[in-house]
């Protein structure tokens, strides 16, 4: 983004100096050229006055006198013809001159001048200004005038020098400003980038200092650490929540099932079967209390990795899987022998892989689970499969959520494969349900980087 900016600054910011620049150089130029060709025009006015007096008086002292010492000062050649084509007054230059012809003819016929060419600081060579001798449409001669233009090519040259120079001096200083202003807009958004990186990386309540730049971007950073301690609040509020609710739920839940227990010899042959129901209807609250503290907590892993909670640990996928379906007592056709390290803590992995076999063992019939890794594309999997009826589309889609339950007659509480999922998303997996000749449960998560 920095370079995007100054490069559109610093286009910006050439382009305008150019604007300024180009013009000021045409300008430049444009007038010393006029200047040059009106001081020439005027010397041949002089001139043209000086042979019409010489016609009238038939004196041609003062002309020639005139025409030796301009050619002696300024150095450039001048010739009058009559409206013969005969040379009246010449220094440096000849009536018969080829180069001539065409400008002398063309003046004879009291025709126009040419334009002079604009002068630019690599112009040389000559320029050639004629003017009729005359009153009126009668042409009595000729003044024929070549004037060198590298006086005038001088000047431009140390004026363009100057525009250039100020042109330099102005996009030098254009770089500095657009530097200046490219830091001054980039350098919170550079220290809110390090905000974001930092809770990215396991800081708590990670603030930018928003003192400078623009209004709008302040306002951000300060939004930026108001969110940030927001986010920490509200995952130490939810473990609060979550310790007091076991505290709080689990100890009546204790000393209801012992009355319960206590009452089981006392209670009468009619009223066994409501006794049954309501030890059944006690150990349902159970399950429920205890999946929704271990949704609750699940939930509260995400938030905490959200706001920034510590580096997950490390767990090795094969380990824990042996060790849980040793539990379950399902086999496992083969293990990696390279570790395969996947950034989950192991408790966590541990629940997820109980839900899973947990609902393979209950609703399944045979059990398989298959475990591996894909380097290339940086994750670990581990599959659980079964052979039982499976579920629908329609059922797959809803199987994650809460309190969700199949159609099979066995009771749960709906929120084991919830918990799975929040766990494993939490730490940036996925798990995925499909159904082909029962039900397969994959689940990804991502390896450890190699350094």
């Amino acid at each position: 983004m920095r370079r995007r900016l100054l490069l559109v600054l610093l286009l910006f910011s050439a382009a305008a100096v150019a604007a300024f620049a180009i013009p000021l150089l045409s300008a430049t130029a444009a007038e010393r050229t006029q200047r040059f060709a009106i001081g020439r025009t005027a010397d041949l006015d002089r001139f043209a006055a000086l042979a019409q007096q010489a016609d009238t008086t038939g004196d041609r002292t003062a002309l020639a006198d005139e025409v030796a010492a301009y050619v002696e000062l300024y150095g450039e050649p001048v010739v009058v013809v009559d409206a013969r084509r005969e040379a009246v007054a010449q220094a440096g230059l000849t009536a018969d001159d080829p180069a001539l012809a065409r400008v002398l003819d063309a003046a004879l016929r009291n025709q126009p001048a040419q334009e002079v060419p604009v002068v630019r600081p690599w112009s040389s060579g000559h320029v050639v200004f004629a003017r009729p001798v005359g009153t009126g449409t009668r042409v009595a001669g000729a003044v024929v005038l070549r004037a060198s233009v590298d006086r005038a090519a001088a000047d431009v040259a140390a004026r363009w020098l100057w525009v250039l120079g100020g042109a330099l001096a102005a996009g030098l200083a254009s770089v500095l400003l657009v530097v200046a202003v490219t830091r001054w807009l980039l350098k919170p958004l550079a220290e809110l980038a390090v905000g974001v990186r930092a809770v990215a990386a396991g800081e708590r309540r990670a603030h930018v200092p928003g003192s400078s730049g623009p209004p709008e971007v302040r306002e951000l950073s300060e939004s930026f650490n108001r969110m940030s301690d927001a986010v920490t609040e509200a995952a130490d509020q939810q473990r609060r929540l979550i310790a007091d609710t076991s505290h709080q739920l689990r100890n009546p839940m204790a000393a209801l099932r012992l009355r319960m227990d206590t009452l089981r010899d006392q209670v009468r042959p009619g009223g066994r079967r409501a006794y049954r129901a309501g030890v059944d209807e006690v150990e349902r609250l159970e399950s429920l209390l205890d999946g929704l503290l271990a949704l609750a907590a699940a939930e509260s892993t995400a938030t905490e990795v959200a706001a920034g909670g510590r580096e997950p640990g490390l767990a090795d996928l094969g380990a824990v899987v042996v060790d849980r379906t040793g539990f379950w007592e399902v086999p496992v056709p083969g293990v990696p022998v390279t570790p395969v390290l996947v950034r989950c803590p192991e408790s966590e992995l541990a629940q997820v892989l109980d839900v899973l076999l947990d609902n393979a063992v209950k609703y399944g019939g045979a059990v398989e689970v298959g475990l591996g890794a894909d380097r290339v594309a940086g994750i670990g999997w581990v599959e659980v499969r079964d052979d039982g009826p499976g579920l629908t589309p329609e059922q797959l889609a809803l199987a994650t959520t809460r309190f969700w339950r199949g159609t099979s007659d066995r009771r749960g509480s709906g929120l084991g494969l919830a918990i799975a999922d929040r766990l494993v998303r939490a730490r940036a997996g996925t798990l995925v349900l499909t159904s082909v000749d029962g039900l397969t449960a994959r689940v990804e998560l991502p390896l450890e980087p190699l350094l």
